[in-house]
């Protein structure tokens, strides 16, 4: 993948606050700027997933917040639910069961999945009524911007967006060529 002029750079870069799989020194680390209720999102997760796979260590996958709350009303509802995971270390199980359950995100979908992951329940509606993450979900989507995301998913390659299509062979593809390009 060639690098343009109109290439966008993550802004801010990786850091303690982001949820991240992977090792911390992965010669590659792919960000995703999702929305839990995006459909584009959701075919992208099993491919995200794949893609890991294929990586393994190599990997370092970053997850950053982007509801596009005008198209799609349960968004930022399933991202704060989603950091309240976060606060109790669950953050990746609610992150797949939101994805592998879209359709159906409701503040008592929400509840049940916090309560199939394990979660303190009280908590978490605690933390949900509260808006306690809010503004941790406002500071992921204005990192999008500042770093020129335009729709879910946007993917960025150590650092700089992937231009190019997410399915499996051409995101691997693109993995590939900055690994070897080192």
């Amino acid at each position: 993948m060639a690098i343009s002029e109109d290439t966008a750079i993550l802004s801010p870069a990786i850091s303690a606050r982001d949820h991240a799989q992977g090792p911390a020194d992965a010669p590659l680390t792919l960000v995703e700027y999702g929305d839990f209720e995006c459909p584009h999102c959701g075919r992208a997760h099993p491919i995200v997933k794949a893609v890991q796979q294929h990586f393994g260590n190599r990997l370092r996958f970053v997850f950053r917040n982007f509801p596009l709350g005008t198209l799609h009303p349960n968004a930022e509802r399933a991202a704060e639910a989603a950091e309240a995971a976060g606060a109790q270390g669950r953050f990746w199980e609610m992150h797949d069961a939101l994805f592998e359950h879209q359709r159906a995100l409701d503040d008592e979908h929400l509840g049940a999945y916090a309560d199939t992951i394990g979660l303190d329940r009280a908590r978490f509606d605690r933390e949900l009524a509260a808006g306690t993450h809010t503004a941790r979900v406002k500071e992921d989507f204005l990192s999008g911007v500042r770093s020129g995301v335009n729709g879910t998913p946007t993917f960025f390659i150590n650092g700089l967006r992937h231009n190019d299509s997410w399915d499996a062979a051409t995101l691997t593809r693109a993995l590939e060529e900055k690994l070897h390009a080192r």
